[in-house]
């Protein structure tokens, strides 16, 4: 569970701020040059997620109290929800031979401890001794040294009994390493149960570190017959407070918040989390191709970091001057026709350890990467409401000519919220 190095470097500072310049390269690094920061290509893999299952065993092979305390672990790993980004959610418990726990823990934010230490330290603290306890952890211990020192070595030197692990790690500078560490020192290594409960609680992480790329969540407000606005353009509010307090729920476990110019300019958002106890803002990703949004929009109040997505280059005339200084990165990545490269974007989000981005935006950006096949999973707050025409949230450019082509979902759940249905599914895209 390890962090990963990813070399990115963020550029260069241009009045207050930085431009980067993001080209097609094939460079395996990225590199300076003459000031400008080129973004290499990456190749891009296959959309769907497949399990790796490499790691895995039946899950027959453990008794209730196992499944007991892997549940308990994950319940920690949930307590990292708004905390441990970039990092995955983890979490990890502690019992001794009686069967009591002595030490529990969850991912610290970044460069902090993580879950196995929390634990261990834990313990201690509570004047236990690890030695021969059973660690439950959901995700396997990390191997290297990244911003903290690899786990695998603290829990060698408390001399644990055994460690069952939910999931290997899919980061490449562990991914079994850790596994192996273990075992090498003659601990017993257990991996599999509960896996799924892991990666459906770091759906970002899972993604980035296989395919280079965030999991993107669209988050749509509609009414039942598909609409999201008037005529107008006049959409406040269509789902009620408590579909909007939900909604602040999903802002604030993400990585980055992603809008568009016509967002901003329609509706001059804040697109902040504030109902929701959370250590960090998420990032701000904000696609505006020709540098039009005002500098005195609302969106730039926030004290956060932003990433701005053009296909121009900036001048010192539309830097937001209400921002605090140092906090916008620019992005020049055009595609050839004068917009913005939306899958240049995502793989840059990706080497910005973006790991879950959500989405908030109009039907013109939600139906391009809908097409684009960028999209992972819809969250959909539906009201009881008919408005027999006006905006909708998606409306493709080319349409399917067999019901067999529409796109295809997989419903994940629906939750009553108030007067208003949370959807959520996942998007099928075929593999490629």
């Amino acid at each position: 569970m390890g962090e990963r190095n990813t070399g990115y470097n963020k550029g260069f500072c241009k009045t207050g701020a930085k431009t980067c310049h993001i080209s097609h390269s094939i460079e395996p690094l990225c590199k300076i040059q003459a000031g400008i920061h080129v973004v290499p290509h990456i190749f891009q893999a296959p959309h769907i997620i497949k399990p790796n299952l490499s790691m895995q065993t039946d899950e027959n092979r453990w008794n209730d109290l196992d499944h007991h305390y892997m549940a308990m672990a994950h319940e920690q790993a949930r307590q990292a929800m708004y905390l441990s980004s970039p990092n995955p959610r983890v979490g990890c418990i502690i019992v001794n031979a009686g069967g009591r726990i002595i030490g529990c823990g969850h991912t610290q934010p970044a460069g902090e401890a993580h879950a196995e230490i929390q634990a261990l330290n834990d313990a201690l603290q509570n004047g236990e001794d690890p030695a021969g306890s059973i660690v439950y952890v959901t995700l396997e211990p990390c191997s290297h040294y990244g911003r903290t020192p690899p786990c695998t070595r603290a829990l060698i030197q408390a001399r644990v009994g055994r460690v069952v692990i939910a999931t290997s790690d899919p980061n490449p500078l562990v991914n079994g390493q850790g596994i192996e560490q273990l075992r090498h020192a003659g601990i017993p290594v257990e991996v599999g149960l509960l896996a799924q409960s892991t990666q459906e609680l770091n759906v970002g992480f899972f993604k980035r570190m296989r395919h280079k790329k965030p999991w993107v969540r669209v988050k749509i407000a509609s009414t039942l017959d598909g609409y999201l606005a008037l005529p107008n353009g006049q959409s406040q509010w269509i789902t009620g407070e408590l579909a909007r307090q939900d909604g602040q729920k999903w802002r604030a476990r993400a990585c980055a918040l992603l809008s568009s110019r016509a967002t901003v300019v329609q509706d001059d958002p804040k697109l902040d989390v504030r109902t929701v106890s959370t250590p960090r803002q998420p990032k701000l990703v904000l696609l505006d191709s020709q540098l039009r949004v005002p500098p005195s929009a609302r969106i730039f109040d926030a004290n956060r970091s932003v990433y701005i997505f053009a296909a121009v280059s900036p001048s010192t005339q539309n830097h937001p001057s209400n921002h605090p200084s140092g906090q916008i990165t620019y992005f020049v990545a055009p595609n050839s026709h004068g917009k913005i490269d939306l899958n240049q974007m995502l793989e840059c989000l990706g080497q910005l350890e973006i790991n879950e981005l959500h989405v908030e935006a109009g039907g013109t950006l939600t139906s391009a990467l809908l097409s684009g096949k960028w999209v992972d999973e819809l969250l959909i707050y539906l009201a009881p409401q008919l408005m027999g025409g006006g905006i909708p949230w998606a409306q493709f450019t080319t349409l399917p000519t067999n019901l067999a082509d529409n796109l295809q979902l997989k419903w994940l759940e629906h939750v009553a919220i108030g007067n208003d249905l949370r959807l959520r599914a996942l998007v099928m895209h075929p593999p490629t």
